[in-house]
């Protein structure tokens, strides 16, 4: 029982090379992890990934906390880069498809 539980922990969904992928594909380059797009496509992967899990653990309280939490960085993010940089806002709304 506790190797299932430790093996449980090992597999992770966010790996460090997932993390560089996803600030590669967004951002100018792996090592840009402080820009908005970079910011906001973690923050969408890692909502994704929450919803998923909130759908077979409704009872779950602080995981629906932390996505709450997520979702309120996310648009906070989106709302600088929408004030600042319309066109970087539209292209990633367009890219990571969130707006309908």
């Amino acid at each position: 029982m506790r190797s299932e539980k430790k093996r449980k922990i090992k597999d992770m969904y966010l790996t460090a090379e997932k993390k560089q992928e996803i600030f590669t594909a967004y951002g100018k380059n792996a090592q840009d992890t402080g820009s908005a797009e970079g910011q906001i496509a973690l923050f969408t992967f890692r909502i994704k990934n929450l919803t998923e899990h909130m759908k077979q653990s409704k009872k779950d309280v602080t995981t629906m906390r932390s996505l709450v939490a997520l979702v309120g960085k996310r648009r906070k993010l989106l709302a600088y880069l929408k004030k600042n940089d319309i066109e970087r806002y539209r292209a990633i709304i367009k890219e990571l498809g969130i707006r309908k």
